[in-house]
């Protein structure tokens, strides 16, 4: 009797890497309305590096647990610097700043078409083709940010411009270091890499936003500090191990599709929870982005 062992184990594997990224993608969506939150009761600054130093500590208490070196080698440390610099730092200080103006649920579309971004700067930078597909998911790209712009009026749109401004400011500097760490792979295992970047990159979010806009913490109100403690525990942590964990179950570009469900729970989610507009304007913005998206991973 033949051993049916191996299909299985196959799609056990399968399966818990599908579920691992529906996790990684419930965690991030769900940030978005709660991160909006937070700023209604704490500066953004604050509100977005403390919880990322913290989560970066219990990322490396996690790593050691699992006997990870926790020590990132000489030739290293430059890849780390940049990376953390791109895809941490410009990310949580613009993404924050964005949603002082901007709705969560649209912000999370503008800041989720980075793979649209990424394929545009890979044709210069890394010698990549422009395919038809690219050129079709950036025009569904801009397409989609237009359809935000004009879904409540001119003179919203206007008053909405800083946020996109920053929230596309975000989107292309994490594309930037997506492009980064393809020409120069940082060689660190996954939540050690996660916790240097973390950490380093909330390291002068939070210096500046305490200095700037010291945060009151009588100002916390309950739900202000259970969403602190969800975007520290949650956010930083169980989404970025659920994330790495995914990536050694599961093709890159599957991983990379999958993680389009984020703005979708984002911009459902700050609807729902709230009260953020949802009309055909958001939600042609929304299919439009993430088809490009779609389009710009699989080519």
């Amino acid at each position: 009797m033949s051993d049916p062992s191996p299909i299985p184990a196959q799609g056990r594997i399968a399966s818990g890497g599908l579920v691992l990224l529906a996790a990684t993608s419930l965690c991030w969506g769900l940030s978005w309305p709660v991160s909006k939150y937070v700023i209604s009761e704490w500066p953004p600054l604050p509100a977005r590096g403390l919880p990322g130093l913290v989560g970066s500590v219990l990322l490396f208490a996690y790593a050691a647990l699992r006997g990870e070196s926790l020590v990132v080698p000489r030739a290293q440390w430059g890849r780390v610097l940049v990376s953390t610099f791109f895809n941490v730092t410009v990310w949580m200080v613009v993404m924050g700043l964005a949603l002082l103006w901007m709705p969560a649920g649209e912000t999370a579309v503008i800041g989720f078409s980075m793979p649209v971004w990424t394929a545009l700067l890979a044709w210069p930078l890394l010698g990549e083709r422009l395919t038809g597909k690219r050129m079709l998911a950036l025009v569904l790209g801009f397409s989609g940010i237009a359809a935000l712009m004009g879904a409540d009026g001119f003179a919203a749109s206007a008053e909405r411009l800083p946020g996109v401004a920053l929230a596309l400011t975000g989107a292309i500097g994490f594309a930037l270091g997506t492009i980064f760490v393809k020409r120069f792979p940082i060689q660190l295992p996954g939540a050690t890499s996660a916790a240097w970047q973390i950490g380093l990159g909330c390291i002068p979010v939070s210096l500046i936003g305490c200095i700037v806009t010291p945060p009151r913490f009588d100002a916390l109100t309950a739900y202000g500090w259970a969403a602190l403690i969800y975007l520290t525990l949650i956010q930083f942590c169980l989404a970025y191990l659920c994330w790495f964990a995914a990536l050694r179950r599961l093709p890159a570009s599957v991983a990379a599709i999958g993680t389009m469900a984020t703005p979708v729970i984002g911009v459902v989610t700050s609807a729902i929870v709230l009260h953020e507009p949802l009309g055909l304007g958001q939600i042609a913005a929304l299919v439009m982005t993430l088809a490009g998206v779609a389009l710009a991973t699989r080519s």
